[in-house]
């Protein structure tokens, strides 16, 4: 550095090895890097009293700067593992799948399965395989991004492990080779909201987390509570003032009696106008979600008994209505897809894909907004999606939806 004159300061090691000079930095690269669940990031603290003990080599919890981590298996959406592998090697999972995992530790994906289909209940073809995934790659990714932004300044940062593949993979990819993005790309990019509500595993508190450099006032969080039947069991709002680039405990959920095995939260922001901010949707569940920490490895901590959200499988079938228009915008075009949910029930996980004319080849690369999204009902909501032009050839873009009980 001094060669260079190089001004900023320079962190020597991305591990938590201690310089000479300044001693501790702070940074950590202790993974993990296979599965874990969603309250893996909150329950492993730096508080010296705490019950868990992860192993030292791999103590991944939302504290310090963790600069190499994941929740490991990141499965693309059916379309591109069509591309991947032959068409009598898409299922059931087999070695053509693992050649396409990690390596080491990593070369198979057992323990990610083995989660989902305890969670979920099992998958019994590839189609049930692949959305299972996507929700639970969500679920994870937005854990992880919301317990170090809850945590700031107890955390400084954390690093994704990784972006994308250099070439077709199942593991560690927010979005895949083909450049398709899936349930851990909308989690991530849901957490990291500029506002945004946060639920916490670890307390069942709901938090505001600020990432802007400005104070915010007059804002209305609301947090509501739904059994599966989408009957409201609990409501609380709260006025919220924050300060630049902070976070703030808003309200802690009390226990909740005669809740199904499988339940919602669904937080709302609202800034002081009453137009929308931000909202976030959870799905929950009475059985406690318990880590093994005596097993706990330099690449996972074990769960000991999962979450159950088989109960999903039972959300009634609906249909949404669908409506869009595409706008050019420059060398781009921007298509705006507006969703209505006219049913009693949650429009639960929906994705959105523009085509190349209906039948089509999806346009990539494609930014959306938002998706990967549940609409309550009655609910309105429009998103957009940007792709360039020239992509779209002469085809008209047509709008794909599907979800987790949409027809």
């Amino acid at each position: 550095e001094k060669q260079l004159r190089w001004p900023n300061p320079v962190v020597s090691s991305a591990t938590a090895k201690p310089a000479a000079v300044s001693g501790d930095s702070g940074v950590k690269m202790t993974g993990p890097y296979e599965y874990v669940a969603p309250g893996y990031w909150l329950q492993d603290s730096d508080n010296p009293n705490r019950t868990t003990k992860c192993n030292q080599g791999g103590c991944g919890g939302a504290y310090g700067f963790n600069t190499e981590t994941s929740p490991g298996p990141a499965v693309p959406p059916i379309e591109s593992l069509q591309r991947m592998l032959p068409k009598d090697h898409l299922w059931p999972i087999d070695d053509y799948w693992n050649f396409h995992a990690g390596g080491g530790q990593f070369k198979n994906m057992n323990v990610y399965v083995n989660a989902l289909n305890n969670r979920y209940g099992q998958a019994d073809n590839l189609q049930d395989f692949v959305l299972k995934a996507q929700l639970m790659n969500y679920e994870g990714i937005r854990a992880m991004y919301e317990a170090y932004s809850r945590n700031k300044y107890v955390s400084t940062g954390v690093i994704q492990w990784m972006l994308n593949n250099a070439w077709p993979s199942m593991i560690w990819h927010l979005y895949d080779y083909f450049l398709r993005p899936a349930g851990g790309y909308f989690g991530a990019k849901k957490a990291m909201e500029p506002l945004h509500p946060v639920y916490a595993y670890d307390d069942h508190s709901v938090w505001l987390v600020n990432s802007k450099y400005q104070d915010v006032k007059g804002l209305k969080l609301t947090a509501k509570v739904y059994n599966l039947d989408f009957s409201e069991k609990f409501s609380k709002d709260a006025t919220v003032d924050i300060a630049a680039d902070g976070t703030q405990k808003i309200f802690e959920l009390p226990e909740i009696q005669a809740l199904t095995p499988t339940y919602f939260l669904a937080l709302r922001l609202e800034d002081a106008g009453g137009k929308l901010v931000s909202s976030n949707f959870y799905w929950l569940s009475t059985k406690p979600e318990t880590l093994d920490w005596e097993k706990s490895t330099w690449y996972t901590t074990p769960t000991a008994s999962y979450a159950d959200y088989t109960a999903l499988l039972q959300l009634p079938k609906i249909k949404l209505k669908v409506a869009s228009r595409t706008d050019r915008k420059g060398a781009d075009s921007v298509t705006h897809v507006t969703l209505a949910n006219p049913s009693k029930s949650v429009a639960f996980f929906v994705r959105m894909k523009v085509d190349k004319g209906g039948g089509g080849e999806e346009i990539l690369p494609v930014l959306w907004q938002d998706n990967y999204v549940s609409l309550l009902p009655g609910e309105s909501r429009e998103f957009s999606a940007t792709y360039r032009t020239v992509d779209l050839g002469t085809a008209k873009p047509s709008v794909e939806v599907s979800g987790w009980n949409v027809q």
